[in-house]
C-alpha cells in the first residue's frame, strides 16, 4: 500500500501488477519528482502550447490545449509554473480552473518528439493560471509523430457544437487521426501527491483508434514507460476525457465519457496492443478553428537511408550502417542522440516507428544504429530478419536531449546492457575532439560473451589517453575473471561512481533500465551530487 511519499497510487499498482511490471513501483521514485528539474523548466518555457486535463463543474474530465504568444509559460520556481494565457469561453474547462482545482499538464514538442508531464493544483493569477507542482516526470518519445508548427492569422473561433454522440464525420476524423490526448484522474480524499488529474499522449498509425458499431472508441495501449498512470487512474475512476486535434485547421474534437480496460487485448484490431482502452462517449464538443496554431508533417525533413553494412555485435544486437540513399552527405548529429525510423512491416496498417541510438562518430559520415532483438519486438525482428544490405529505410533527423555536456568537466558514463549504445557515439566524439578530457566508462553486462562492442571500446581507449574503463559482469564465468578491466562479479553501484573521486564538477550520464537508473540516481543524490549534474536515458521493452 502506498504512503504519502509513494509516486504511485493503488490503481497504478494494480495496473502494474496485472501487467507484470511491479518492479517499476520500486524503481521509479527518482524519476517522479515533486519539482521540475532545470531541463524541464527550460523545455516548458519554450513551448507554444500545453495540453491540460481537469474536471468541469460536474466532475467530468476534459482535455484541452492552451496556446499563447512566445514565452507565455514561465517557471519562476522549480515547483511553480505561470501560464500567461486563458482558455476560450467555449472550452469546457474555461470556468473550471479556479484556485484549488487539480490539473494535469503535458508539455510536448512534436518536432523534437520530447514530452514532460506535470500534475498539480491551480492558484490564481491576474492574466492566466498558476500551477503548484505535485509531480513532474518525463516520458519516452515513442509513438510521437514529428510535426512543425506555425501560427495562422488570428480569426474568431467558430461556434462550438455540443452533442451526446459522435456523428459520421467525427468518426471519420477520429479514424484518420494518428494522435489523441487523454485526461484521467483519481483522488484518495487525503490530498496526496498522487491525487489529481493526468494529461497523456497516445499515438499510432492513422486509424489506430477505432470506433465500434456501438459507438465506443477502442484505443490500443502499447508498450511504454510501464508507469501506467492513465490506466491506473481508470482503474480507480473510469471517467475519461479525450481530445483529437485537427493539425491542419486548429480544430479540437473534445469528448468526455467512461472507460473500461480490456486487459487481454482480445478485442484489439492492432497486434502491437498489449491492452485496449474502451471508451463510452457521454458528451462531444466540436470546436472548429479553436486554435491559431497549425502543424505540418510535410515540413519535417525525411531521410531515405540505404543499408550499406549489417554487423552482429553480440547479446542479440546488430549494427546497421546507413548512408544517404541518393549519395549525399548526412548531417552531423549530437553524440547521444537517437535516429527515429519508420518501417514498412508486412501486415501492419501503417509505418512502424521506433528510435535507435546512433553509435558511430557524429561527423556527418554514414549513420550507425544498434538494434537489440526482443521476443515481441515487431520492429527489431523485422530489421534483423527482413532488412538486408542494399535495402532503403525511412527516418527523421536525429533527435534527443541525452547528449554530451559542453566544456571540460570530468565525465562519468555508466551503462547497463544495450545502454552502452549512446555511450559509443559520445566516446567517438571525445576521442576525436577532446582526447584529454577526463572520462570514466563503467559498463555492466552478464558475461564477456554478451559484452557487445568490447573490441571497439578497447580501440577507443587507445585513442583517448584520459579515458578509463571498468566492466562489471553480473554472471561471470571463469574466463571472465581474466578480463583486465573486469570487476569480475556484481553490478554497478553509486558507490563505484563516487569512488572515482572526480570532484564536484563531474557530470554523470547514465543509460540503462529503470531500476538501474533509479538506484544510481538515488545513490548519487545521497552522496551529495547535484541533481543537475546527473543526466539519464532509459530504454524500454518496445522492440
Amino acid at each position: 500500500m502506498p504512503t504519502d511519499t509513494s509516486p504511485f497510487h493503488p490503481g497504478e499498482l494494480i495496473a502494474q501488477r496485472r501487467a507484470g511490471a511491479l518492479e517499476v513501483a520500486a524503481s521509479a521514485g527518482p524519476f517522479i519528482r515533486d519539482h521540475m528539474p532545470g531541463q524541464h523548466r527550460d523545455f516548458f518555457a519554450a513551448l507554444p502550447f500545453l495540453v491540460l486535463a481537469a474536471g468541469d463543474a460536474e466532475g467530468r474530465p476534459w482535455v484541452s490545449l492552451l496556446e499563447g504568444s512566445e514565452g507565455f509559460i514561465a517557471t519562476p520556481e522549480a515547483r511553480r509554473l505561470i501560464l500567461h494565457a486563458r482558455l476560450a469561453a467555449q472550452d469546457p474547462l474555461a470556468g473550471a480552473l479556479r484556485a484549488g482545482a487539480e490539473i494535469g499538464l503535458l508539455g510536448i514538442d512534436l518536432a523534437s518528439r520530447r514530452r514532460n508531464r506535470v500534475n498539480g493544483v491551480v492558484h490564481g493569477t491576474r492574466d492566466g493560471y498558476g500551477i503548484h507542482v505535485r509531480q513532474s516526470f518525463g516520458n519516452c518519445p515513442q509513438y510521437i509523430h514529428p510535426r512543425d508548427w506555425h501560427r495562422a492569422e488570428a480569426a474568431p473561433e467558430g461556434a462550438a457544437r455540443v452533442t451526446e454522440r459522435l456523428d459520421a464525420a467525427q468518426i471519420r476524423r477520429i479514424e484518420a487521426a494518428d494522435t489523441v490526448f487523454i485526461g484521467s484522474g483519481q483522488s484518495s480524499g487525503a490530498g496526496l501527491a498522487t491525487d489529481g488529474y493526468d494529461a497523456s499522449h497516445r499515438g499510432g498509425a492513422p486509424g489506430f483508434v477505432r470506433v465500434a458499431a456501438d459507438g465506443t472508441l477502442r484505443i490500443p495501449d502499447y508498450a511504454g514507460n510501464r508507469f501506467f498512470n492513465t490506466i491506473g487512474n481508470l482503474v480507480r475512476d473510469p471517467h475519461v476525457g479525450l481530445c483529437f486535434v485537427d493539425f491542419g485547421t486548429g480544430g479540437l474534437l473534445q469528448l468526455t465519457g467512461r472507460a473500461r480496460i480490456d486487459w487481454t487485448g482480445e478485442t484489439s484490431h492492432d497486434p502491437e496492443a498489449r491492452r485496449m482502452i474502451v471508451v463510452t462517449v457521454d458528451r462531444v464538443i466540436d470546436r472548429p478553428s479553436a486554435l491559431a496554431l497549425r502543424w505540418s508533417r510535410e515540413s519535417i525533413a525525411r531521410l531515405r537511408l540505404r543499408v550499406i553494412d549489417k554487423v552482429p555485435e553480440g547479446d542479440g544486437i546488430t549494427s546497421f550502417l546507413l548512408a544517404d540513399a541518393a549519395g549525399g552527405r548526412l548531417g552531423r548529429f549530437r553524440a547521444g542522440q537517437h535516429l527515429p525510423v519508420a518501417l514498412d512491416v508486412p501486415g501492419q496498417p501503417g509505418k512502424v516507428r521506433r528510435s535507435y541510438s546512433l553509435t558511430g562518430a557524429p561527423d556527418g559520415g554514414p549513420y550507425r544504429i544498434a538494434v537489440k532483438r526482443t521476443a515481441r519486438g515487431l520492429a527489431s525482428r523485422h530489421l534483423q530478419d527482413a532488412v538486408g544490405i542494399g535495402d532503403v529505410i525511412e527516418a527523421s533527423p536525429p533527435a534527443g536531449s541525452f547528449v554530451l555536456p559542453q566544456g571540460c568537466d570530468p565525465l562519468v558514463l555508466a551503462s547497463a546492457g544495450v545502454g552502452i549504445t549512446p555511450m559509443l557515439a559520445m566516446l567517438h566524439e571525445l576521442a576525436a575532439e577532446q582526447p584529454d578530457r577526463p572520462v570514466w566508462l563503467l559498463h555492466g553486462t552478464r558475461t564477456r560473451r554478451s559484452h557487445a562492442f568490447a573490441t571497439e571500446l578497447a580501440l577507443l581507449a587507445a585513442r583517448a589517453p584520459m579515458l578509463r574503463m571498468r566492466f562489471f559482469y553480473s554472471a561471470p564465468g571463469a574466463e571472465d575473471r581474466s578480463e583486465p578491466n573486469c570487476d569480475s562479479e556484481g553490478r554497478i553501484t553509486a558507490r563505484d561512481l563516487l569512488a572515482l573521486n572526480l570532484g564536484p564538477r563531474a557530470r554523470y550520464l547514465l543509460c540503462g533500465p529503470p531500476g538501474f537508473l533509479a538506484d544510481l540516481r538515488s545513490g548519487l543524490d545521497a552522496g551529495g551530487v547535484a541533481a543537475e549534474h546527473v543526466i539519464t536515458e532509459t530504454f524500454g521493452p518496445s522492440g
